[in-house]
């Protein structure tokens, strides 16, 4: 019997599959991520954890929780824990891939549909009281349909998001890391370097996972170097966008427009100039928020769980420990 701690409650059946597995289980109660504090206190006595994207767990919190053998990460990304710190300390770390990739897809090309028709800022011209007639003129937005779009990320999303783009008749570019031939020919796509992509993209979606490289990966002269009418859409991590040059780049009219739905800090403090400037829609991170999908990225970690305290390596590993830990 394990003890595992889960970070904030999760939708669908993890929490009861865990029980019947015979592991003792306890959920953090509060709409709020814990603070630091309460996290190690419960990491301190736990033999596994279910955490979210909003848990940073460093090599101090690990230090500090001798029976703990794996983080499951109830997402792809895992920004929040280090793979090589986990390592060291003899922690399995997890994730949940293969999983909302379509989801977050239809999310992303649901905010470029929103930024490019004016979805957004005619919704809150209506409750307002701006609605008095039909008009020629209001709201006129950009066409989707046989628009070129730029995907930064080629990987499992940015796939999703380039078969969703051939139902628009769009052209789609893609660059990163790594040419993928194969994936061209399958999804009619064409590779380009960033700079070029910047250049011919009427959209711009980013799908990259965030490392050091990819920090701030958009910052003022990509932004310079997309067509004026352009709008940037991220679903990615905030931290790929360099926000004060994003800001600029709105302010000045660089480009027409952008859709967020991942920001630094998250949350965004209200007091940030990303809210009072023109042409942007954010939301609170919430890409992958169907049921039937965050369900089932539970119900992945709690397998990963299950495993490791079984004994057994998890089925979907991001690290190996260099010495796994045993049972206290």
């Amino acid at each position: 019997m394990g003890r595992v701690f889960i970070t904030r409650r999760v939708p669908g059946d993890a929490a009861a599959t865990l029980v019947a597995a015979g592991h003792d289980v306890d959920i953090w109660p509060g709409d709020l991520p814990p603070s630091t504090e309460a996290l190690a206190g419960h990491l301190a006595g736990a033999d596994a954890a279910m955490t979210m994207v909003t848990d940073r767990v460093d090599a101090s919190l690990l230090a500090a929780s001798p029976g703990l053998k794996v983080i499951a990460n109830v997402a792809v990304g895992y920004d929040n824990v280090d793979p090589a710190v986990a390592s060291a300390a003899g922690v399995w770390l997890t994730n949940t891939p293969g999983v909302l990739a379509e989801t977050t897809a239809d999310y992303a090309f649901a905010l470029l549909m929103a930024a490019a028709r004016q979805v957004v800022a005619s919704d809150r011209d209506t409750r307002a009281g701006g609605w008095k007639a039909w008009s020629p003129t209001a709201f006129l937005g950009v066409d989707v349909h046989h628009a070129t779009l730029g995907i930064v990320g080629l990987g499992e999303i940015g796939q999703a998001m380039a078969r969703r783009a051939a139902g628009f008749a769009m052209k789609v570019l893609y660059t990163g890391r790594n040419r993928h031939p194969e994936r061209e020919k399958a999804l009619n796509v064409e590779w380009r370097t960033l700079p070029d992509l910047l250049a011919e993209s009427d959209f711009i979606s980013l799908h990259t996972s965030l490392n050091a490289e990819s920090r701030h990966l958009i910052g003022a002269p990509q932004l310079a170097a997309m067509k004026g009418s352009a709008i940037l859409v991220n679903t990615s991590r905030g931290q790929v966008v360099d926000q004060d040059a994003l800001v600029a780049a709105l302010n000045g009219g660089w480009i027409a427009g952008a859709a967020l739905d991942v920001t630094d800090p998250e949350p965004l403090p209200l007091t940030h100039p990303l809210y009072s400037t023109p042409n942007v829609i954010i939301t609170p991170h919430i890409a992958s928020a169907s049921l039937d999908t965050r369900s089932r990225m539970a119900a992945m970690a709690a397998s990963n769980v299950i495993a490791v305290l079984d004994g057994r390596a998890p089925p979907n590993p991001v690290n190996r420990p260099l010495r796994p830990r045993t049972s206290r």
